[in-house]
């Protein structure tokens, strides 16, 4: 059981080749994009996670690749200061938690992996069949080959779960909201400043990362009623432009850079939650088996931490893939019902519902540094994150 196939070159796909090989087994990632993606939003990644990335010798990198983000800065329809934050309570950061744009996080793991773990990029699987010498492997470009294991790593929608498991509306629950995120001119000249436009139902933010040129457009919305198709990007666009069409602030400049940008992400605020994360000889790991959403924060470092569990259970199975998914998912599923479970809450201040809970949450936050119990506050806000990202104890294997 040594020759596996990853499919997906992202982050838990390059953090599974990483672990594999270490443990002595012969990775192969597979990705449909012709190249590396880069581009992506902001990511956290937290207690046990961090301890993943050290145990790769790559900590100080990613320390290196932080976005040093200062301050996140409320502003009104007409761009007025409302009330203001650091940016470490802002994304419920604290102590040695760091965050990295996602595609310089990409970027290390290909960078640490390139050398000996073979990529294929440009391509697809179209088929899997199981036969008693592993699993038979049809691709979109290349020849047919066969593999002792195959993991699914790509993602909320999983090319590989829905060739082994099925259609991904039993597996995808939505959370109610949207979000897009793209590149724009950084026009208001933010440096390592999150600016936040809040109305009801509706959230745009805006911020620039650390020697960054440019900046990151970020749209969160409560689901629109009506279907759209998720692989045509313009009518994706055309919704969105329709959605925010009335609102004030930057959002018009903001949505007239859309149309040119060359990183345009829109999809829906959901989890995956699955019965089983195994079928056979193909496994599922990271967005693709449990994807929290981003609300939860948590989706980088669950990806990470279950690589890292996946690989070594496999290993330490010696053999018997069955008893290595096994051993995998007893360890990582309570973990991932505890990072799931913050992505409600997150969303309840991140996307409010009237004009009323604007106003409370701005004075709130306005009057927070003056309060004598400011400190137990902030605990109570950072705390739900800090249990959920170190419910697990990352072991040697």
């Amino acid at each position: 059981m040594t020759n596996v196939l990853i499919s997906g070159a992202s982050v838990a796909g390059p953090t599974l080749a990483f672990w594999l090989r270490e443990h002595g087994f012969t990775p192969t990632v597979v990705e449909r994009a012709p190249s590396l993606r880069e581009g992506g939003y902001k990511i956290d990644i937290r207690g046990a996670a961090l301890d993943v990335v050290g145990r790769m010798g790559l900590l100080e990198e990613v320390r290196r690749r932080s976005t040093d983000m200062q301050v996140a800065r409320f502003v009104d329809v007409n761009g007025k200061q409302m009330a203001t934050m650091s940016a470490q309570l802002f994304g419920g950061r604290e102590g040695d938690d760091v965050e990295v744009m996602r595609g310089d996080l990409a970027e290390i793991l290909h960078e640490a992996t390139k050398d000996d773990v073979e990529y294929i990029f440009g391509d697809s699987i179209t088929a899997l069949e199981e036969r008693p010498d592993g699993v038979h492997v049809t691709f979109e470009n290349g020849p047919a080959r066969t593999f002792d294991l195959v993991v699914g790593a790509d993602g909320l929608h999983s090319n590989v779960r829905a060739l082994a498991f099925g259609e991904e509306s039993r597996f995808i629950h939505d959370l109610g909201h949207h979000i897009s995120i793209f590149t724009v001119p950084n026009h208001l000249g933010l440096d390592r400043t999150e600016m936040m436009h809040p109305a009801p139902g509706r959230s745009v933010g805006m911020y620039s990362t650390r020697q960054s040129t440019d900046a990151k457009a970020m749209f969160l919305f409560t689901s629109p009623a009506d279907p759209y198709d998720r692989r045509d990007v313009t009518e994706q666009k055309k919704l969105l432009a329709k959605t925010f069409a009335d609102q004030g602030w930057d959002v018009p400049r903001l949505l007239d850079s859309m149309w040119d940008s060359p990183d345009f992400y829109f999809d829906s605020m959901s989890q995956v939650r699955m019965d089983r994360w195994s079928s056979g000889r193909v496994v599922l790991v990271g967005d693709a088996a449990y994807g929290p959403s981003p609300a939860s924060g948590q989706g980088t470092s669950l990806s990470l931490v279950g690589a890292y569990i996946l690989a070594g259970s496999l290993a330490a199975a010696a053999g018997d893939h069955a008893a290595g998914f096994a051993a995998y998912e007893n360890d990582m599923r309570p973990f991932v019902e505890e990072n799931q479970k913050l992505a409600a809450n997150n969303l309840k201040g991140m996307v409010l519902k009237s004009a009323g809970q604007i106003r409370f949450q701005m004075g709130m936050l306005r009057l927070m540094p003056h309060l004598p119990g400011k400190d137990r506050m902030i605990k109570r806000v950072t705390e739900p994150i800090r249990k959920a990202a170190t419910a697990i104890t990352i072991r040697d294997y």
